[in-house]
C-alpha cells in the first residue's frame, strides 16, 4: 500500500491479530503485511516492547519438532486495544470528513 503506517497503527494491528487467537511472528506478519509491508526485523522489536509492556504474555509449543513461541493477549493488551480504537475510530473519522469536505479549517 502507498500510504504509511506507524508504529502505534502496527502495534493496534498485532493486539487485535493476537486477541483473536494466539499467534506466532510469522503468521502475525502475514496478517499484518495485508495492510503494510512490514518486515519481519520491524515486527519482532514491536512485539518485544507489547510484551515488556505487559500487553502480550509468551510461551513455546514444539512444532514439527521445533519450538515456536506463540503470543498472547493480557487483560492489559485487551484494556490497550480499546484505547488505541478509540484514537484509531477519531483518527479515521477526521481524516474521512476531511476527504469528504465535511470538515474545513
Amino acid at each position: 500500500m502507498y500510504f504509511p503506517v506507524s508504529s502505534l497503527l502496527i502495534e493496534y494491528m498485532i493486539l487485535t491479530v493476537v486477541k483473536e487467537k494466539d499467534s506466532y511472528g510469522y503468521e502475525i506478519s502475514q496478517t499484518v503485511k495485508k495492510a503494510t509491508d512490514i518486515k519481519e526485523s520491524t515486527l519482532y522489536p514491536i512485539l518485544k516492547k507489547l510484551q515488556k509492556a505487559g500487553f502480550l504474555d509468551t510461551y513455546s509449543e514444539e512444532y514439527q519438532g521445533r519450538k515456536r513461541k506463540y503470543y498472547s493477549i493480557t487483560k492489559e493488551g485487551k484494556k490497550q486495544i480499546e484505547y488505541l480504537k478509540e484514537e484509531w475510530d477519531t483518527y479515521k473519522e477526521t481524516v474521512d470528513g476531511i476527504v469528504e469536505g465535511r470538515i474545513r479549517g
